[in-house]
């Protein structure tokens, strides 16, 4: 009888058997490495091999996004000034607009500016956009318009962060706290995965 208990006990007291070490979801292997031809800010043709080297956390929105896109675009921001610096200077930031009728270079440059040095905008057309938003599932649609032109537009809101080779390694999901983005980037960037 005491055996039993004890193997319980034993079994009750393993750390986190099963659980993920991760805050956010992982996605290696779950979808393709990084690939696009989208239009910079200052407003050249690029493709992910801007990226090659370096690990990026990349985030769809609109520039007039009210809310969403800004709250988590400074979470992203504040996580990575929590980071060691050699780390920080590592990680490149990325934003890309699926609104691009509204969202030219110098919009794109203002906005990202507003948030960090380090973060680059990007954009495309509405085929460069859909092909890069269905890779990795990723929605958006426009609203009606209203009497002023003005209209909103829904979009998925996680944050995608791939490694110094392209690949695919994590979603962050909006529900995530500043100290969690953090302690995922810090795990991935210093190889603890």
């Amino acid at each position: 009888m005491n055996r039993r208990i004890l193997a319980i006990a034993l079994v009750l007291l393993l750390p986190g058997c099963g659980e993920s070490p991760w805050y956010g979801k992982e996605i290696s292997g779950l979808m393709p490495e990084l690939d696009f031809e989208l239009r910079s800010e200052t407003d050249e043709t690029v493709t992910e091999t801007i990226f090659e080297g370096r690990p990026v956390a990349i985030y769809f929105g609109f520039t007039n996004c009210p809310d969403i896109c800004p709250t988590t675009l400074a979470r992203l921001v504040a996580a990575t000034r929590r980071l060691p610096e050699p780390m920080a200077e590592q990680l490149q930031l990325a934003f890309v607009s699926v609104d691009p009728d509204r969202d030219g270079s110098l919009q794109l440059s203002a906005y990202t500016d507003a948030f960090s040095d380090r973060m680059i905008g990007l954009t495309g057309s509405q085929e460069q956009l859909t092909e890069l938003t269905r890779r990795y599932r990723v929605t958006y649609g426009y609203e009606e318009p209203d009497e002023t032109g003005s209209y909103n537009v829904s979009h998925s809101s996680a944050i995608f962060v791939f490694d110094s080779e392209l690949e695919p390694r994590l979603m962050l999901l909006d529900r995530l706290s500043v100290a969690e983005i953090a302690a995922d980037l810090e795990r991935l960037l210093s190889g603890q995965s």
